[in-house]
């Protein structure tokens, strides 16, 4: 099989996609529509069918017909996202290919002396021998989700240019704004008209992923009243240090930097206020629907003590959910699991089941009647100055989804 994934990849790291918390706009950045313009385009050339741009929403639906006979199959999508995320700049990423990387440390930069070290990432070593793609260390690469965005459409030139090979319809669609939590807010899930989908949206070689974390964030704010100091004895009520203490109620074993597997915690991710207010912004995580309510219902008991102690409405909590564990939907549905476990084993890549200690646009979308797990896509670091991607793994993953896309299934 001739491979231009990689070519398809580097194209696209090259436009700046990062999506933004602060942004007002559906998508939150221009860069997202400019991808999704030229995905466009290159569908057309390819000769995909059914081409659909929500040019309000930014997001892009394409189908592959159905071989022969195979019209009667249940429709199978394969879905990725365009943004990459806000942790660190996306913009003019100068990305370059490691060749038969030697199991080292890989200098990304020397003038500014950024390695990406082994001693930092020792899994990184698994990867000697094969080629690497890394950027100069001042940006992130993108491979999350540009690697799945590339494999997709990798995956749909071979199908349209390989009429001998058997397969149902297949359905594809690119979302925005998924590193915000957005991605499936304007998913048409009637249009995209698939029966089950899987994202493509993982990291190593082999990720198979069916369970997600359940989620909320939530906002504390505590209401304090400003004194001078001088003056402030049996007066002043530090909304700082009270804001210290309702986290230091919280369990110091669940918070992020002590748990992993299927621990859930409560993560403080960020922090402002003066003695007059503070606000505290929380993310809230667990596998276990029921332990994930009970984390809730504790904020909100901290909150009601403390404001017995200090008076009422000096703590206020705002609890929103985010999404919840897919699991709930899949499990109905686990001959989606197997048909990819199969199709890694047939290609001899080892499947490795594991649960992601985050979210997915396909949490959400299975919760709106699209049941959709995660496949891997060949990075790794993602978030950071030092992601990378391996060519070799990328191609495989293209391997993988035509696999799947062959597959037989039933209504």
């Amino acid at each position: 099989m001739e491979m231009k994934v990689v070519e398809k990849f580097l194209e696209y790291v090259k436009i700046d996609t990062q999506s933004s918390e602060e942004s007002g706009t559906v998508p939150s950045t221009a860069g997202q529509h400019e991808l999704a313009g030229l995905l466009y385009r290159q569908l057309e050339g390819m000769g995909a069918k059914e081409l659909a741009y929500d040019k309000e929403h930014c997001y892009l639906y394409a189908s592959i017909p159905a071989s022969a006979g195979r019209e009667a199959d249940p429709v199978l999508g394969f879905i990725a996202h365009m943004d990459t995320s806000p942790a660190v700049t996306g913009k003019d990423v100068k990305a370059r290919i490691v060749g038969q990387y030697d199991g080292g440390d890989i200098v990304l930069n020397p003038e500014k002396g950024i390695v990406l070290k082994v001693s930092d990432f020792p899994e990184i070593t698994s990867y000697k021998g094969k080629s690497l793609i890394v950027t100069d260390g001042t940006t992130l690469l993108g491979a999350d989700d540009k690697a799945g965005v590339a494999e997709i459409m990798e995956t749909a030139e071979y199908l349209l240019t390989h009429p001998e090979v058997s397969h149902g319809k297949i359905r594809i669609g690119f979302t925005p704004d998924e590193e915000i939590g957005a991605g499936a807010d304007h998913f048409d899930v009637e249009l995209f008209g698939a029966d089950y989908a899987y994202t493509v949206d993982g990291d190593r070689l082999g990720g198979l992923e069916y369970e997600n974390f359940n989620a909320a964030g939530a906002k504390v704010t505590v209401h304090g009243r400003s004194v001078h100091p001088g003056e402030a004895k049996n007066k002043m009520v530090n909304a700082i240090l009270l804001a210290q203490e309702f986290q230091a109620m919280l369990p110091a074993a669940e918070n992020p930097m002590y748990t992993c597997g299927y621990e859930g915690f409560y993560h403080l991710d960020a922090m402002k206020g003066n003695v007059d207010q503070a606000e505290m912004e929380y993310i809230i995580r667990d596998h276990d629907r029921a332990k994930f309510e009970g984390k809730k219902e504790n904020f909100l008991r901290i909150a009601a003590f403390l404001n017995v102690k200090y008076g009422e409405g000096t703590f206020a909590v705002d609890l929103k959910d985010s999404y919840y564990n897919m699991k709930e939907v899949i499990e109905q549905h686990m001959h989606l699991v197997e048909d990819a476990e199969d199709a890694m084993r047939e290609l001899g890549i080892v499947p490795e089941v594991v649960p992601i200690r985050g979210g997915t646009d396909g949490a959400r979308l299975s919760f709106m009647g699209l049941p959709c797990p995660n496949l891997c896509t060949g990075g790794q670091n993602f978030h950071g100055r030092f992601e990378y991607a391996c060519v070799e793994d990328m191609e495989m993953v293209v391997r993988l989804l035509v696999k799947i896309a062959q597959k037989e299934r039933k209504r």
